[in-house]
């Protein structure tokens, strides 16, 4: 049975972003609402290894991360809801709407949006065939499936890099293809790279098919040179896909203002969107830095936000009253 639910703040999305905000509106007794979308704890609950999170000496697992961020916000007064945000309406300003895919509804004096980024896809022929059988966006969910086997890394931004070094603790054979002769990525992740024995590089090329193997699982990436069109083939047993990301914004459009790519945009230097009580934090809003600790940084400004927001909500609504008496 549909349940309605109401709140001071309603955050869409559970990862840092998300679970700061989480932490900050509970804090201020404003009893916050997460709910937590397809992918509970965000990006970071597929990546293991996490060493640039202030806090910790010794690496630290991304899901653990969340789990304790998940932990902190409910022990402080969030409630998490387990549901799918379907459907917003932000017209008529606070308080606003959502629709949940449980058919629950959420009503809300505020809130904010932190449903982050998904990995971006080639789009070529073979990818969505060969996915769970060769083809992966995420070396750290399905890298050790591929121990002592051939792998391919697609890109050359921190992401791709970041990929390539993770699968050497599972190969000793993995290639880094990248369309480009130069690599985007931070320069310390290229000195670990280049260093590694086991990291070849294949410059100047792009992949434009993956192609299976008798068996149906991958057998050979179709690879053209960019510079003379030639044609070549790499035999592979796993090739990752690590050409960045898409914000997860297909529920604003047409409601928010968000940038070419997708981006929600903010007014800078803050998380305020153009409707008054609507905020956006985290990679949904940040296509520069897209770190944890950004994005956590961002959640609890949009918290701090939101509560000044309803304390001049609050201080208004007394003044009209105030009035018509």
């Amino acid at each position: 049975m549909a349940t309605t639910h109401r709140t001071k703040m309603l955050i869409i999305g559970s990862g840092p972003a998300g679970y700061s905000a989480a932490i900050y509106g509970a804090r201020a007794m404003l009893e916050p609402i997460v709910v937590q979308g397809l992918q509970p704890g965000g990006q970071l609950t597929i990546t293991t290894d996490v060493e640039n999170y202030p806090g910790f000496r010794d690496v630290v697992q991304g899901p653990w991360l969340m789990e304790e961020m998940k932990a902190q916000a409910e022990h402080v007064g969030t409630r998490m809801m387990y549901d799918i945000i379907t459907e917003v309406d932000f017209e008529g300003g606070s308080p606003f709407r959502a629709l949940g895919d449980s058919g629950d509804e959420y009503i809300a004096d505020t809130i904010v949006i932190a449903t982050g980024a998904q990995a971006k896809w080639l789009g070529v022929p073979g990818e969505v065939e060969l996915g769970g059988k060769g083809v992966s966006a995420c070396a750290t969910c399905d890298g050790f499936f591929y121990r002592g086997k051939k792998v391919a890394v697609i890109g050359g931004g921190n992401t791709a890099v970041e990929e390539a070094l993770y699968l050497t603790n599972h190969s000793d054979d993995v290639t880094l293809i990248h369309r480009r002769d130069e690599l985007r990525a931070e320069k310390i992740l290229q000195e670990r790279l280049f260093k590694s024995p086991k990291i070849s590089t294949l410059w100047n090329k792009s992949v434009t098919s993956f192609q299976p193997g008798e068996d149906g699982t991958l057998g050979h990436l179709v690879l053209e040179d960019t510079q003379t069109g030639e044609t070549s083939t790499l035999e592979v047993d796993g090739a990752f896909v690590a050409i960045g990301h898409a914000p997860a914004t297909e529920l604003f459009k047409g409601k928010l203002p968000m940038d070419d790519s997708g981006y929600l945009l903010t007014e800078p230097g803050t998380p305020k969107t153009v409707i008054p009580g609507v905020f956006a934090a985290g990679d949904v809003t940040d296509h520069v830095y897209r770190q944890a600790v950004t994005a956590a940084g961002m959640g609890c400004m949009a918290a701090l936000d939101g509560e000044r927001f309803l304390a001049t909500l609050e201080e208004s609504r007394e003044e009209a009253v105030e009035a018509a008496e």
